[in-house]
This record gives C-alpha cells, sequence and structure tokens, in this order.
C-alpha cells in the first residue's frame, strides 16, 4: 500500500506542478503565457521578464513531469524545491505563513512533499523502479 500512496501523491502534485508551468510557457489552464507571465515577473523586478517566465515554467513542467512519472524523482524533486524557495524568497515570504494572506503555506506544503518523496523514494510504481 506504501508504494500505491506514494504513487497517488507523486503524480497529483507532480501534475499540478507541471501545470502551473504549462500556464507560464504556454498559456494553457488558464494561464497568461510567456507575455503575461514575463510581465508580472518584471513588475516585481524580475528581468528580462519573459526570460525568467520561461526558465521557471519550464522547471515546473519538467520537475513536475519528472516527479509524477517517478523518473530521475530526485531531479524532480529538487526543482520543485528550489522553484518553491525562490517563490517564498520574492513573493510570498513577506506576507507571512498563511495563504489566506497570499503567504507561503502552499509553497511550504510543497516543499515537505518534495522532500520527503526524494527521501524515501519514487516506490515501486515508477520509472526509477524500472531502471533498478
Amino acid at each position: 500500500m506504501m508504494d500505491l500512496g506514494l504513487l497517488i501523491i507523486r503524480v497529483v502534485v507532480g501534475l499540478l506542478f507541471a501545470a502551473h508551468g504549462a500556464q507560464k510557457v504556454f498559456g494553457w489552464f488558464g494561464g497568461y503565457g510567456l507575455k503575461g507571465t514575463g510581465g508580472w515577473f518584471e513588475s516585481i523586478g524580475m528581468k528580462p521578464g519573459a526570460t525568467v517566465a520561461f526558465f521557471v515554467g519550464a522547471g515546473e513542467l519538467l520537475g513536475g513531469l519528472l516527479f509524477a512519472a517517478g523518473l530521475f524523482t530526485w531531479v524532480g524533486a529538487l526543482l520543485m524545491i528550489v522553484l518553491m524557495i525562490g517563490a517564498i524568497a520574492k513573493v510570498h515570504g513577506a506576507n507571512g505563513l498563511w495563504s489566506t494572506q497570499n503567504g507561503y503555506e502552499y509553497n511550504l506544503v510543497l516543499i515537505v512533499i518534495a522532500l520527503g518523496v526524494a527521501f524515501i523514494g519514487a516506490g515501486e510504481y515508477s520509472l526509477d523502479a524500472l531502471l533498478k
């Protein structure tokens, strides 16, 4: 049952994380694409905005897909962790913990999930297990 639990956690969290990247890069799922996201990044001092949007979005997309598939899981987890630390440092940290105040609560939850799965391993229902 542990492997099934890890699969559920990896797939749901990883695909949602990847979808955030697709919002930034492609404008899918109600996102603003590189131009819109880039404009927002510029507004918070991250320039050039479209380039930052591309790298953040691509990192979210790649990290989320690797995490969901359980392929090089520690790489996917590391991408998720680094990006969420960046989001806390640049956007959410000054607002306190709670998401209701645009704080870092959700970012912290993602960091803990990614770190936990990286330490435990992706489980038997993963591409990492097939590569052993």
